[in-house]
């Protein structure tokens, strides 16, 4: 029987782990990031891949570097013929790649060349593509620029928010690596070259690039909220309340046909909020304060005495200063 190796870290991840643990897979070891601070109390909490490694009885490591090459030397003691690789959160040195004895194969959640890097579930969200999916890359020591061995489309709804197009991706790619392990195995799928002139590039999210910009399409900004669902959240600046940063939540979008300035609260009724945009507007059903829960926005408005007419967004100044953050 084969022996598997499986790398990474989030929820992502883990429903990968968890389709090859279904498939009766072999897996002989897993790494994972080391626990970090989370929460208000900065509390350990384990990578969802440990937990779950764990309690299937797994042999689990969290190596603090990989470039020194004990990681490479644990996978080669495990006679691991293939690592598996997903959303592990760290670049991989050559030792490494080379250490099991066909490699390394990632499975990564977009449709390669487009949205090579570390958020293409967001970036492709925001910036409108129809579909998404899950490529099987070879990999090398370019960023997810090895030949792709199979892939899977899965369409982008217009409710999809970074979380829930996530869930989809991960059963989706859970599913394409269990059907097609054996045929990887035992060398049977083609190895397709990407296109380098094609690609396109999918950076760490930044807190700052929450902020929605009123002067986009409405359709664009409606994409923006939901693609930054759940981390670090859409936010506008509103000005008429001591420049707090209001956080819009990703329910119950909807774009309309208002017109009016960029930003400016253009119709207020029992479903939400009309905000206009640069071309159309967009309904906003929850907005959150400063340190306070989430509320339907009509009631968020009354709080602030904001009436239909007053601006959101940010000041050319403040949009500085939010970007240096």
């Amino acid at each position: 029987m084969s022996r598997i190796v499986y790398m990474g870290s989030p929820g992502f991840a883990a429903t990968v782990l968890q389709g090859l643990l279904d498939a009766g897979v072999n897996v002989v070891g897993v790494v994972t990031q080391p626990d970090r601070p989370a929460g208000r109390g900065n509390a350990l909490r384990a990578p969802a891949v440990k937990v779950l490694a764990l309690s299937a009885g797994l042999n689990v490591i969290q190596p603090l570097k990989v470039r020194d090459g004990s990681l490479a030397a644990w996978i080669r003691s495990l006679d691991a013929d293939l690592a598996i690789v997903a959303a592990y959160g760290r670049i991989l040195v050559p030792d490494v790649l080379n250490a099991p004895r066909l490699g390394c194969v990632n499975v990564h959640a977009s449709l390669l060349p487009r949205w090579r890097g570390a958020s293409p579930i967001t970036r492709a969200i925001a910036a409108g593509d129809e579909k998404s999916g899950v490529c099987l890359m070879r990999m090398e020591e370019g960023l997810d620029t090895g030949p792709v061995l199979a892939r899977v489309e899965v369409p982008i709804l217009d409710t999809d928010t970074t979380s829930t197009l996530e869930e989809r991706l991960a059963d989706a790619g859970a599913r394409l690596l269990a059907a097609r392990l054996d045929d990887l195995l035992n060398g049977r799928l083609a190895e397709v070259p990407q296109d380098d002139a094609a690609s396109t590039h999918a950076p760490p999210l930044q807190k700052a690039e929450g902020r929605i910009d009123w002067s986009a399409d409405a359709r664009q900004v409606h994409a923006h909220i939901r693609a930054m669902q759940p981390w670090p959240g859409a936010w506008t600046e509103v000005t008429a309340v001591g420049g707090e940063h209001w956080k819009v939540a990703a329910e119950a979008l909807a774009v309309g046909d208002h017109a009016g300035e960029p930003g400016t609260l253009a119709a207020v009724d029992k479903t939400g909020v009309w905000v206009c945009c640069g071309r159309g507007s967009v309904r906003l059903t929850l907005l959150q304060r400063p340190d306070r829960r989430a509320m339907p926005a009509p009631e968020v408005l009354r709080g602030a005495r904001l009436l239909v007419g007053a601006r959101l967004g940010a000041t050319e100044a403040s949009v500085s200063t939010a970007n240096e953050a």
